[in-house]
């Protein structure tokens, strides 16, 4: 690379990588593969459009990419059709909106954002709640999805759209029971409230058929393609019903899009193909025990955490350490380890603070790590937050050292 000055710093962040614990429930490690796509010549192709229909000559070849891509995803998911251009799961999101409710200043019902929504599930900062009446429906008080309050909302709030698919939920989501209530809810008041998921955080788990497929139940379906997916950076939407199909395209190109980054399509491509491998069952079956380990060894240690059914869990930081979510998640860095501040259920604090860390093992399985590991890792942080302290560096490092190199990771695939 001729720029030293970022080369040097792309090395420093590798490094950063290797050496450090990366417990973000968000992020992941993409294969060689998918970077070297992601990398290649594909960036400098303009391709407004859709395949066969663009809007620049020279689009041959980007157009087997991305059909390519559709057709994987459509495999892998189980779907009638699917789109491949959107730059990140907010755009995805937005797109979806816009196909659902048209013009419309429609009203959606979501998760409320403490409890565990997304930015682009109705926040003040987000264009979400500038453009659409976002309500709100609440976690019961033990912290689940309680089919009696979703129910109560739908009725008193009367929504165009019902939204699910969270950023911090960790437990099972019953799509069918959804999808259940939304129907008696339409029949019973003859509505048409429609169905949404956003995936972004269990798709992986989907795709490995390891929990309820929400595209079985939903009108429309988005999510990211990195998280549990290990893909490239992007977003997808999914959707069965072909009524949908003119209305998901146009919002995604040409209302909300120009043209799409065909160089990450090809690495979604892919990131697709290797999470139709069978390792990829096997995969995210080793980062459920792993998150589920960790959990639990931090239980046995007396820690307060809402245990877990997906790849991530809540950690109560401050019942458990006295220190809000910042501060633990700035002790964790000191010592090499990467977790983020979370809201948790009824939490008092603010967003900046919270009260909660928010703990996933998507990344480090990835590398390699198995569940004796994950309970390493749960003793380490805890001795960490309990004594607040920068010593333990050395002891996150050696974990570390006996997993594979994040530049060097490949996955199998089926060239499907």
């Amino acid at each position: 690379m001729l720029d030293k000055r970022i080369e040097f710093l792309i090395e420093e962040e590798a490094k950063r990588q290797n050496e450090g614990i990366e417990l973000i429930a968000s992020e992941n490690y993409p294969s060689k593969s998918v970077r070297e796509a992601q990398g290649s010549i594909l960036t400098a192709k303009y391709a407004e459009g859709y395949p066969g229909k663009r809007y620049y000559g020279g689009c041959e070849i980007v157009d087997a990419i991305e059909n390519l891509a559709i057709e994987r995803a459509k495999k892998l998911f189980n779907v009638q059709f699917a789109n491949v251009q959107p730059h990140s799961g907010s755009q995805a999101n937005f797109a979806a909106y816009r196909a659902l409710m048209g013009d419309k200043h429609g009203k959606i019902l979501a998760l409320t954002l403490n409890d565990g929504g997304h930015l682009t599930h109705g926040s003040p900062v987000s264009f979400s709640s500038h453009l659409y009446d976002v309500v709100f429906y609440p976690l019961d008080e033990n912290a689940h999805l309680n089919p009696a309050i979703i129910r109560r909302a739908l009725e008193e709030e009367k929504p165009d759209v019902f939204l699910a698919g969270y950023s911090a939920y960790p437990y099972a989501i019953d799509f069918a029971l959804l999808r259940a209530l939304i129907d008696e809810y339409n029949l019973k008041n003859h509505q048409h409230c429609l169905f949404m998921v956003d995936m972004a955080h269990i798709a992986g788990i989907v795709a490995a058929g390891l929990c309820s497929n929400p595209c079985q139940y939903a009108d429309i379906v988005t999510s990211t393609t990195h998280k549990t997916l290990r893909g490239p950076r992007g977003g997808l939407i999914l959707w069965n019903n072909p009524d949908f199909t003119k209305a998901v395209n146009s919002a995604v190109f040409p209302y909300s899009q120009g043209g799409p980054l065909e160089h990450v399509i090809a690495a979604k491509a892919i990131a697709f193909a290797e999470a139709l491998h069978p390792s990829f069952h096997q995969y995210i079956e080793q980062v459920l025990k792993n998150t589920k380990a960790c959990s639990d060894e931090l239980i046995k240690l007396g820690a307060v955490t809402s245990g877990t059914e997906n790849h991530l869990f809540l950690l109560n930081v401050l019942e458990t350490y006295g220190l809000n979510g910042k501060e633990a998640q700035n002790l964790l860095e000191s010592n090499g380890i990467t977790a983020n501040k979370n809201a948790i259920h009824n939490d008092q604090l603010p967003p900046n603070k919270s009260s909660g860390l928010r703990i996933g093992f998507a990344a480090v399985t990835s590398r390699g790590a198995d569940e004796n590991d994950a309970r390493k890792i749960a003793q380490l942080a805890h001795k960490i937050l309990k004594t607040r302290t920068v010593d333990y560096r050395e002891e996150a490092r050696d974990l570390t050292r006996k997993w594979d190199d994040v530049l060097e990771l490949e996955y199998p695939l089926i060239e499907a």
